[in-house]
């Protein structure tokens, strides 16, 4: 028997890094599962990994057309969401005097706009009771040079969590921040273009961490699913920190 037995599952972000291993963990554990990415053909390639009856439906979570369409097929084809994982994100390092409106837009798009709206317009389809997990980052407790547009809207979110287990506290609908740290994934290594400047970035990652290493997808993927299960059944409005100790020295 699966920890996700009959559930309904939408990822976000799940062409690659943590929401595909989010999304075949979640399979793997009875869940009919949702997936989301901008890049049709490498969201093809995810959803054939996956199998277990997958579903792959292309979109931005920052546009508002595209999520309309992201629910209404789940409307369609399941009825309802029992765990919403609103994972979708990116970033990129810019130093203060160098960010521009445009990467301000962008990140701030993503990261809350999109975030905002994935859970708004799940709103009407989360079952009383249902998990929704946003993605955190250490990067909204611990300082990191050139990464501060990133980082306020991590702490954005971590905000939203606060304000919504309270708004969805008559339904039993639980929220949740997963933290990953430095999980070596395809983002988060584009985050250091070139191999000896991806070499130089995994060492600083390395040497920061009380583990001397870096985090895997599955690891990542593991919290999720506890997070999405009911084994977290009394947890909401909770960090959940998957960071090997980074930012907790």
């Amino acid at each position: 028997m699966g920890r996700l037995d009959g559930k309904v599952a939408v990822i976000t972000g799940a062409n690659s890094g943590i929401g595909l291993a989010s999304a075949k963990r979640f399979a793997q554990e009875g869940a009919k599962v949702f997936m989301t990415g901008r890049r049709q053909a490498e969201l093809d390639r995810a959803v054939a990994e996956v199998g277990h009856g997958a579903r792959g439906i292309q979109g931005d979570v920052a546009k508002m057309a595209d999520l309309d369409r992201l629910f209404e097929s789940v409307r369609k084809e399941a009825g309802r969401i029992d765990v919403l994982f609103a994972n979708a994100g990116g970033g990129e390092f810019a130093a203060l005097a160098e960010v521009s409106e445009e990467h301000f837009d962008r990140t701030f798009a993503t990261n809350v706009k999109g975030t905002f709206f994935t859970v708004q317009k799940a709103f009407p389809l989360l079952s009383d009771g249902a998990s929704v997990i946003l993605t955190g980052s250490t990067a909204a407790t611990t300082g990191i040079p050139a990464f501060s547009v990133y980082g306020a809207t991590k702490a954005a979110i971590r905000s939203f969590a606060r304000g919504w287990i309270l708004e969805l506290a008559p339904r039993r609908i639980r929220v949740n921040v997963l933290v990953p740290g430095s999980t070596s994934t395809p983002g988060w290594h584009a985050l250091a273009p070139g191999e000896e400047a991806n070499k130089a970035f995994v060492a600083a990652s390395e040497a920061a961490s009380p583990l001397g290493r870096l985090g895997e997808p599955d690891e990542i993927a593991n919290a999720a699913l506890f997070l999405a299960s009911d084994e977290s059944s009394f947890v909401t409005g909770s960090e959940l920190f998957a960071d090997g100790g980074s930012a907790q020295i």
